[in-house]
């Protein structure tokens, strides 16, 4: 992706929504741009118009840790925003290597067993491109209706943007992509040479309005922890708490856990989804699908 165009979308982007008032500027006069001005966020930043003008034109070779500080002030940056804004700066200032592929990652055997040992919990583990490398036994069946279809790897956007049954079994899809591409934005930032992720990010762009759209909004988030709701084609509704913790010596790696509260219908879907998921022959290569709804929360 190119590092110049990336910043000034972003800077732009991150400019036009913040208004005169949020900033503690007067807003008089008429303003032809939404946001702030140029030489509003400037003084704001303490840096010169003509400096940040320099910037917005997306260069961010050589900006200081503490200039960047200021922008992140001046913008009103969640921490996320300022992390994208430093690997961007961070990208800027190194010289440029050309894209290459990836061979799948690895998941060390430690990691599959403690996923295994978390019988009562689905879990996954994927990367940042969102491909679910390796799961539990509970994982696998919740998110059996992403490994039942055909494509591979196996990929959270992917399936969200461009499989025609995301909306049934995804309750509230346009917040699960809105935060896919987040996820696939903040990725490109920290990692901008990976060709498999700027494949995926071509295809979904390709192929999806939706993602075109939120792809634009330049938004970027750090997914740690919220809710998801499900519609499971065998057992109904589920909703579930998640933590999603990165792997400290996988770098790029995500360990994401689910749960429900004991004592709760969701807690005893679990447990019903697991009953289900025992009963279907692992032998077979495609298994059935399944067509019961035992459960609805």
């Amino acid at each position: 992706m190119d590092n110049r165009s990336e910043v000034r979308e972003f800077l732009t982007s991150r400019r036009a929504k913040i208004t005169p008032q949020q900033a503690g500027l007067p807003a008089s006069g008429h303003r032809r741009v939404n946001g702030l001005r140029r030489e509003e966020v400037a003084m704001l930043a303490g840096v010169s118009a003509e400096y940040y003008a320099r910037m917005e034109r997306g260069n961010l070779s050589g900006a200081s840790e503490a200039v960047l500080d200021s922008l992140t002030r001046a913008l009103q940056l969640d921490e996320s925003e300022r992390a994208h804004l430093l690997d961007l700066a961070h990208t800027a200032s190194t010289t440029r290597r050309p894209t290459r592929r990836r061979a799948a990652q690895p998941i060390r055997a430690a990691l599959q067993q403690l996923l295994d040992a978390m019988t009562d919990a689905p879990a996954f583990i994927r990367n940042g491109r969102l491909d679910i490398l390796a799961t539990n036994r509970l994982g696998k069946a919740l998110y059996w209706p992403l490994f039942e279809a055909p494509a591979r790897p196996v990929n959270l956007a992917r399936y969200q943007f461009l499989n025609p049954g995301a909306a049934e079994y995804m309750t509230e899809l346009d917040a699960q992509r809105a935060a896919a591409a987040a996820l696939l934005r903040t990725e490109a930032g920290q990692d901008p040479y990976n060709r498999n992720l700027s494949d995926l990010i071509g295809e979904l762009s390709t192929r999806s309005e939706p993602f075109r759209t939120l792809w634009a909004a330049h938004n970027v988030r750090l997914h740690h922890t919220g809710i998801k709701r499900f519609h499971h084609p065998a057992i109904g509704d589920l909703t579930l708490a998640f933590e999603a913790l990165p792997v400290p010596n996988d770098p790029g790696l995500t360990l994401t856990a689910l749960s429900a509260e004991p004592g709760t219908p969701d807690h005893d879907a679990l447990k019903v989804l697991a009953s289900w998921y025992a009963t279907l022959d692992h032998n077979e290569t495609n298994p059935p699908a399944p067509t019961s709804n035992e459960h609805s929360a």
